[in-house]
């Protein structure tokens, strides 16, 4: 079998050693230059291969590597900022029901809606956190850890129901595609981020319909306030999911 050369170009040594025979060949053995040059090119072309060999040479998979785990961090950095996002928007809910809902019999549901959108004000410094492990080279992702998100979805999944229910379903599947991931040896950091994404954006629009809602329902009918509450549960439960995968 011929030997697969390797560019020579990337091994210092293998440069200088392809040099030195080419010196030695025309000034000391008098070869012709069409001899000692075509050597010295195999010299040095075997001498890279033996290098690329060890494993001394640029490793094309590292740099993959490296740009997936920029690519992760960067979506990361998004994640960020959609979570700022979403704290101020909750933010500025929480104070129009704080104004609408002043009635005694509006109270519960008042506290509903407050305590949805106070959860979401530890998300950012959750994120921060996810981005800071990466920063230090750390796994976001184990098996361990995705199995005991795994239990943890599926136990909240069997005590909800209706919209809430469905919401766990799926995130559920998710972790359990990430878990397979994780098992066949794969990264699955990025699916993570990327159900994480996901959440952050299904929340937001459900906030957008509790706010629309808020604006607009005749608050003295209780059919209004029970689709109010049920907006307002379906937010909370979207946080405890997010909270569940940055935990």
């Amino acid at each position: 079998m011929a030997l697969k050369l390797t560019n020579p170009l990337h091994f210092p040594l293998a440069v200088l050693a392809g040099g030195v025979v080419l010196v030695l060949g025309i000034r000391l053995m008098r070869l012709p230059a069409v001899v000692a040059l075509p050597t010295a090119i195999v010299v040095a072309g075997g001498s890279a291969s033996i290098r690329q060999g060890q494993g001394k040479g640029p490793r094309k998979s590292s740099s993959k590597s490296s740009g997936k785990s920029r690519d992760l961090s960067a979506e990361l950095d998004r994640l960020y900022v959609k979570a700022s996002d979403l704290t101020e928007q909750a933010e500025l809910l929480r104070e129009e029901a704080t104004e609408r809902l002043q009635e005694v019999q509006q109270l519960e549901l008042l506290g509903a809606v407050q305590y949805a959108c106070d959860r979401t004000q530890e998300l950012p410094t959750k994120i921060q956190g996810m981005i800071d492990r990466m920063g230090d080279g750390k796994a976001l992702l184990s098996v361990p850890e995705l199995t005991q998100q795994i239990a943890d979805a599926t136990a909240k999944r069997d005590n909800s129901d209706g919209p809430v229910k469905a919401q766990w379903q799926t995130l559920v599947e998710s972790l359990e595609r990430n878990l397979k991931l994780a098992q066949d040896g794969e990264n699955a950091s990025q699916a993570q981020v990327a159900n994480l994404s996901t959440l952050i954006s299904n929340a937001a629009g459900t906030l957008q319909q509790l706010q629309n809602k808020l604006r607009t329902a005749d608050l003295s009918s209780t059919s209004e306030t029970t689709a109010l509450r049920a907006l307002s549960d379906e937010f909370s439960s979207f946080q405890e999911n997010v909270e569940l995968l940055v935990a």
